[in-house]
């Protein structure tokens, strides 16, 4: 038995008429009279009875309207309570440099607009971020990649996530006015774990102009990158989020170096089959909204 049908009978109730209760709720009369009908099959009970010239509710029709009203409020409540989505998880599968250099403020602003939801910031590879999206385990994935890697998942880009060569400021790549493929040749990097996007086609391009390279450290996260070309005489290549501060802080030096194979975008991931709460849907949009007006300030 559908809400509708209960909305109908109190409306009813209330005007002491079918026709008035379709006008008001802008149905034909006979749509009025036929959920009067079902109600009544459904309970087995007459709900009104003709008085005069009008209606009134039967002792079963007063009974009815009493918990009705009831049902109607809890469920009205129920729509306000999911409306602000006062409760509940959202998880969210990442990156170690999007989770700990991009998502932030985001998720801070997200706490303050739903304060009793729980938010669960996941870092990982992107193997298994896509994963946990495909079982569900997610309710959305941030990841860095250039391409859709599932056909299966719904894929949204964000925005272009530039990818920034650092180095010690004493480092002699630091002082060259354009620093080009060959000159790379021979240097040692500093790497993250061979799964990483970036690393990948960084070693793609070297490979395929013939550049020799050495890794002298792999390491697990951009934090540690960072300390180690800092203290080391290595140089690596990182989302620029993840070096922006100690670049601005002349820590780090980014070097005048780019490639057009070398580019990544801030892939918003999620299942198409995903039911988008209001706190979810707010997230995407910010992240959208935020994206679209850099692009605005960038032209």
């Amino acid at each position: 038995m559908e809400l509708i049908y209960l909305q109908t009978f109190r409306e009813v109730a209330l005007r002491q008429s079918f026709t008035r209760a379709a006008e008001e709720l802008g149905y034909a009369q006979s749509s009025v009279t036929t959920q009067i009908q079902k109600l009544e099959k459904s309970y087995g009970v007459e709900l009104f009875e003709r008085f005069g010239r009008g209606l009134r509710l039967t002792s079963a029709g007063e009974e009815l309207l009493r918990m009705a009203v009831q049902m109607l409020d809890l469920y009205q409540e129920s729509k306000e309570k999911l409306a602000r989505q006062g409760g509940g998880t959202l998880s969210i599968g990442t990156i170690d440099s999007v989770a700990s250099y991009y998502l932030p403020p985001y998720v801070q602003q997200l706490r303050r607009d739903y304060p009793e939801l729980s938010i669960r910031l996941q870092p990982d590879r992107e193997e298994a971020i896509l994963h946990g999206i495909r079982e569900g385990e997610f309710d959305l994935g941030l990841i860095l990649a250039s391409s859709p890697s599932d056909p299966a998942l719904e894929w949204l880009a964000i925005r272009e996530e530039p990818l920034v060569l650092i180095a010690k400021p004493s480092h002699p790549l630091a002082a060259l006015d354009q620093v080009e493929l060959p000159q790379l040749a021979g240097m040692e990097w500093f790497m993250s774990e061979d799964s990483c996007n970036y690393r990948i086609m960084l070693e793609k391009v070297l490979r395929a102009n013939g550049i020799g390279y050495r890794v002298g450290l792999e390491l697990g996260n951009p934090e540690a990158i960072k300390r180690c070309v800092m203290a080391g005489d290595g140089i690596a290549l990182l989302p620029r989020m993840a070096a922006a501060e100690e670049i601005r802080r002349g820590d780090l030096a980014a070097l005048p170096f780019a490639h057009p194979e070398i580019r990544l975008a801030l892939q918003l991931v999620k299942h198409p089959k995903k039911w988008v709460s209001h706190a979810l849907a707010a997230f995407m949009n910010r992240l959208q909204g935020q994206s679209q007006v850099r692009d605005a300030q960038a032209r």
